[in-house]
């Protein structure tokens, strides 16, 4: 009797200890590239002892592979780019609630999801850059002043097919109506200098080329171009102060719904919420830091503070629908 009942301590032993080691690991599906999300895994690994496994891919590719895996994923956390993707997560049942006061408390609302389900970890503004050698930065104002047609074959855009066009049209909807931005929308394709690219970086080089005099695009592109050729004639106007502020959007990331390791992947996005990850993950790429406590990247600080648009960022995946119709009939392509 006391062999069994020690044969039957030592297996529940095994099997407790067997769950102490999976709660040590949270697997992430992650749209961001490797080289960015990294350094941070390993610190918080570091530091913790927590495993962090990953898979890279599309937000698209990645958000199906959860749908068809169900209750079985082995997935813990969706990471990804733009609010509009991380609302579409939401609203396709991948995603949990979270209730985090450490969240709540590092992430200002605008930059969350209201219902929980996911939290921006960085923020990128989307704005004009422009060549300093053809325009005088007193000229610009407003994404709404480039369909005037002072602005005619001296626009370049990047094409509408990409989510970061469609947030921004989508967040003037929810702004100023669907009627107003539509009217927008059709003077940007009337004053374009050249079909719409492939890329920001594309859209930038057109600009310090000479091939148009503005563009719309996210910083951190203009960032990096500027790293490797500070020679670049390209420089960073921030629009709409008077009104509503620079469009700004998230990368972020919420728990899944059938999380394997739910407390372990809540502590790690409070982790990546808090101070030290903050710093480090928007440095990497260039971008701002979604705490407000925490300071810019040296480099990004020296672009000077601008309003930002406080509009929650969920609106850009409410109307991604109503926005991405808009541009096709505008003929924005």
């Amino acid at each position: 009797m006391r062999t069994a009942i020690r044969s039957l301590a030592a297996v529940l032993a095994l099997a407790c200890a067997g769950s102490a080691l999976a709660a040590d690991e949270v697997v992430v599906y992650s749209a961001r590239n490797e080289q960015l999300i990294k350094p941070l895994f390993d610190a918080y690994t570091a530091r913790t002892g927590v495993k962090i496994s990953y898979v890279t891919d599309k937000e698209g590719p990645l958000l199906e592979k959860l749908k068809a895996e169900g209750a079985a994923t082995p997935a813990d956390i969706l990471m990804t780019v733009d609010a509009g993707n991380l609302w579409q997560a939401a609203n396709e049942g991948v995603l949990a609630k979270v209730d985090s006061p450490a969240l709540k408390a590092n992430i200002p609302a605008h930059l969350r999801d209201p219902a929980g389900q996911w939290f921006g970890l960085s923020v990128r503004a989307r704005t004009l850059v422009y060549n300093p050698t053809k325009v005088k930065p007193e000229s610009l104002s407003t994404y709404e002043a480039l369909a005037a047609p002072e602005w005619k074959g001296r626009l370049c855009l990047r094409t509408s097919k990409k989510v970061y066009n469609q947030s921004l049209v989508a967040t003037m909807i929810a702004r100023d109506g669907e009627a107003a931005t539509e009217k927008v929308v059709q003077g940007w394709v009337a004053n374009l200098a050249a079909p719409p690219f492939a890329s920001d970086d594309q859209a930038i080089l057109a600009v310090a080329a000479g091939q148009c005099d503005v563009t719309v695009v996210n910083t951190y592109y203009f960032g990096r171009l500027k790293k490797d050729k500070p020679e670049l004639a390209a420089a960073i106007f921030w629009p709409n102060q008077q009104g509503s502020g620079v469009h700004v959007n998230v990368s972020g990331a919420g728990v899944t719904q059938h999380a394997p390791h739910r407390a372990a992947a809540v502590k790690l996005l409070e982790w990546l919420s808090g101070p030290e990850a903050q710093g480090m993950f928007a440095g990497v790429n260039m971008e701002f830091p979604a705490n407000p406590k925490v300071a810019a990247d040296p480099a990004v600080a020296a672009w000077g503070d601008f309003k930002h648009d406080d509009i929650n960022v969920s609106e850009a995946g409410r109307l991604q629908a109503k926005a991405v119709m808009l541009m096709d009939r505008a003929g924005y392509r």
